[in-house]
């Protein structure tokens, strides 16, 4: 990557609030190695794994697999006091914020910290640190279902 608006670094540092976790609709996409983990850590098979913890998403031309929530929209692991998987959490969660479409620029950066308190406090990541966390998610794309 070229120059970039985090040529300098970002600071972040997760304040516990379990918003990125909870609060509103959405997905976390399960790739192969996320599943095999999570089962592993859970001591299941792959495929109880995903009949007890996961939903089939169709998103048109394919689907995906996704993480279940409950009615009030907090992923399934969130329970009092964290993540009840958090040592083997899934590549997506390990990585936020550093998401490809939050780090597009500093708007989108600046925008995320609005619903994320720990955008830009705590630790400084170098922007080397910034790419090998988006480097994380290469090679650990989501499952689609054709």
């Amino acid at each position: 990557m070229g120059s970039c608006f985090y040529e300098k670094g970002l600071k972040f540092e997760c304040q516990g609030c379990n918003y990125c976790c909870s609060s509103e609709p959405g997905y976390v996409f399960l790739s192969e190695n996320d599943i095999k983990r999570l089962s592993d850590g859970l001591s299941m098979d792959r495929q109880s794994f995903i009949d007890t913890y996961c939903r089939v998403v169709d998103m048109g031309a394919f689907k995906m697999i996704s993480l279940l929530e409950k009615d009030n929209y907090d992923c399934i692991f969130l329970q009092e006091g964290g993540c009840k998987v958090y040592p083997y959490r899934p590549k997506q969660c390990e990585t936020y914020p550093f998401w490809a479409h939050v780090l597009e620029d500093s708007e989108s950066w600046e925008a995320e910290g609005r619903s994320c308190p720990g955008i830009n406090k705590g630790k400084l990541y170098t922007k080397k640190e910034i790419e090998a966390k988006l480097n994380q998610r290469l090679g650990n794309e989501p499952v689609m279902i054709l």
